[in-house]
């Protein structure tokens, strides 16, 4: 590598690092405005941010006490349609859990006092004909 080359690929080093510096403060921003903390992370931020702004808007929709069922439902059917099956979600003030999941599909969050786990499986599909029992 010459020179130029070498002063070149700085610069892009230089850049990229602003980028990701810049990206991680507005990814902060935004778990603050939305009263979240994250847990447990094993999942894109754009995903994250879904799940994110989804449960605050739930949350706010729901007068008085929380629903968890109707919450864990919606992030579910959300993520579901948006980025194919099979997601779970467990939503509660106190609970244990030990899951597997797919590489990339996983986000245990809180927002306020509710704890949300959401996290993907991966799927195969029933040959046709083969039953349960094979």
């Amino acid at each position: 590598m010459d020179g130029a080359e070498m002063e070149l690929e700085r610069r892009s080093k230089f850049l990229n690092g602003l980028i990701l510096k810049k990206k991680a403060g507005e990814q902060q921003e935004q778990r603050d405005r939305l009263n979240v903390r994250v847990r447990a992370s094993d999942m894109a931020f754009p995903l994250q941010n879904r799940a994110f702004s989804c449960a605050r808007e739930l949350l706010d929709s729901m007068p008085g006490k929380l629903d968890s069922k109707r919450l864990a439902l919606a992030l579910k059917k959300e993520f579901d349609s948006s980025y194919g099956p099979a997601w779970h979600c467990i939503v509660g003030t106190s609970f244990g859990s030990y899951v597997t999941h797919s590489l990339g599909g996983f986000l245990y969050f809180s927002i306020d006092k509710v704890y949300i786990l959401l996290f993907k499986t991966a799927v195969e599909p029933l040959s046709r004909g083969a039953s349960l029992k094979d």
